[in-house]
């Protein structure tokens, strides 16, 4: 048997039911992989424009979407803190992702954007899945 002081040592994961573990674990880690994937396009402006030409016309459509996405990272890690708490912001945070994927697979349909594009976008879909599975397991506090 465990004492009260070596409970308190013990990640506070390893007390949640699984319903919530999943959910945290999807948010937390979907917010890093985020950050880690939108984080460095800061600094990819001249790159983006020579791999993917033309050059951007309008820089602060770019550097505000890479912002708006960034800022949701965060908000993924805020909601894996506490899924149950935060559990109404899952299903805008699955419309982030669906609204990305959806709008970037039509652009690729057309012919406006490259496959490694459409391919980061279903990412995305799979990750609003998640979040939507998230969402659902976390409306039974027994399940």
């Amino acid at each position: 048997m465990i004492t009260r002081e070596e409970a308190g040592r013990r990640l506070e994961s390893d007390f949640m039911p699984g319903h919530t573990l999943f959910a945290r674990r999807i948010f937390l880690w979907s917010g890093i992989y985020g950050i880690a994937a939108l984080l460095p396009q800061y600094l990819l402006e001249d790159r983006l424009a020579r791999d993917f030409p033309p050059p951007l016309n309008h820089p602060e459509y770019f550097y505000g979407f890479v912002g708006v996405a960034l800022a949701w990272q965060f908000a993924f890690i805020v909601i894996s803190r506490d899924v149950v708490r935060f559990r109404p912001l899952m299903l805008p945070a699955a419309a982030e992702k669906f609204l990305f994927a959806a709008s970037t697979l039509a652009l690729y349909f057309s012919g406006r954007v490259a496959a490694f594009t459409a391919g980061a976008a279903m990412v995305d879909l799979f990750l609003g899945i998640l979040f939507v599975v998230s969402y659902v397991r976390c409306s039974n506090p027994r399940a």
